[in-house]
C-alpha cells in the first residue's frame, strides 16, 4: 500500500535534545578537554566552531567523509608539518570527541508510542530527515532499534519502497542538504512518495539548536519555517502543514516532556484526518 501521508521528523533538537545540549558552551568545552582537543589548540567553542566546524561543514555533512575525518584533516592542516606520531593523536582525539557527541544524541525515549504508531501505520511514511555527517546514520538506527522502532537508512529504503519502516535521511548520505530541492526529490522518486495528500513537518527550524545565537532569532526561526514550507509544497504539490518543536529553554526537561505529548496529540488527529490535511 502506497503511503497517503508523509510525517517528516528533524533530528537535532527535536527527536534528540541532547544532541542540541552537547553544543552549549559549558558542556562543549568539557568535552574538548576530556577528548584532547584542547590540548591540540582547539581550547575553546569560538576556535572550534570558527576554525574547524565551519570551514568543513559541506564536506562533513553531504559527503561520507564523516565528522572524525574533516576535524582530523583540519587541525592536521592548522598545524601544519605535523609528525606521523602527533597524526595518530589528532586522529584519536577527533575519533573521542565524535563518539561521545553521537553517543549523547540519543533519540528521547518519550517519542517512542509516537513512532512506534507511525511504525504500524500503513498509509503513512515518516522520515527523520537531518543535516548530519556521515557517522550519524548509523547511530540513529541504533537508537531506533533500541526503542524497538523499525528503521531503515534511505538509501537501503529505495529497494522496499512499500514498507512502513521509519526512513533516516541524512544530508551526508543523499549529498545535499534539506534546504536544497535535490535532497527531496532523491526522496520523492525513490521512495515512492509522489503521490502523497498531505505532509506534517515537526520541526524546531534551529531554535532549540542555538539559544542565545543570533541563528536563533525568532524572525530567522520563522523564515526558516517558511522557506521549507514552500520548498516542501514544491517538491510535493500537497499539502504543508508545519509544527513548530519550540521551547524557550532546552534545558527544561518538563516543557520538553509536554512538547512531545502535545506534538504526538496533534500526529494522531493528523492521522483521522482526510487525506487533503484538512
Amino acid at each position: 500500500m502506497l503511503p497517503r501521508k508523509l510525517i517528516i521528523f528533524d533530528y537535532s533538537g527535536t527527536l534528540s535534545l541532547k544532541s542540541a545540549l552537547f553544543g552549549q558552551s559549558d558542556y562543549l568545552m568539557k568535552q574538548l578537554r576530556e577528548s584532547g582537543l584542547a590540548d591540540l589548540g582547539v581550547t575553546s567553542p569560538g576556535i572550534f566552531w570558527e576554525q574547524i566546524v565551519n570551514p568543513t561543514w559541506m564536506e562533513g555533512s553531504t559527503t561520507e567523509a564523516g565528522y572524525k575525518k574533516v576535524i582530523a584533516d583540519r587541525i592536521n592542516a592548522i598545524l601544519q608539518n605535523v609528525s606521523d606520531d602527533a597524526r595518530v593523536n589528532i586522529s584519536d582525539a577527533a575519533s573521542l570527541f565524535v563518539d561521545s557527541y553521537l553517543s549523547h544524541s540519543r533519540i528521547d525515549g518519550r517519542w517512542q508510542p509516537v513512532l512506534d504508531k507511525l511504525n504500524r501505520h500503513p498509509s503513512v511514511r515518516a522520515i527523520i530527515a537531518t543535516d548530519h555527517y556521515a557517522e550519524a546514520t548509523g547511530y540513529i538506527l541504533q537508537f531506533l532499534e533500541e526503542l524497538h522502532i523499525h528503521a531503515v537508512a534511505a538509501r537501503a529504503a529505495v529497494a522496499a519502497p512499500g514498507s512502513t519502516a521509519v526512513i533516516v535521511a541524512n544530508s551526508a548520505d543523499i549529498g545535499f542538504h534539506k534546504d536544497n530541492f535535490r535532497f527531496w526529490g532523491i526522496l520523492k522518486n525513490g521512495l515512492d512518495v509522489g503521490g502523497v495528500k498531505g505532509v506534517l513537518l515537526i520541526d524546531d527550524f534551529g531554535c532549540n539548536e542555538q539559544k542565545g545565537n543570533s541563528y536563533s532569532a525568532p524572525e530567522k526561526v520563522e523564515q526558516r519555517k517558511r522557506d521549507t514550507v514552500r520548498l516542501l509544497q514544491h517538491v510535493f504539490s500537497a499539502e504543508v502543514q508545519a509544527i513548530p518543536f519550540i521551547i524557550k529553554d532546552n534545558r527544561n526537561e518538563e516543557a520538553f516532556s509536554e512538547l512531545i505529548t502535545s506534538t504526538g496529540a496533534i500526529i494522531d488527529r493528523y492521522l483521522v484526518a482526510p487525506d487533503d490535511g484538512r
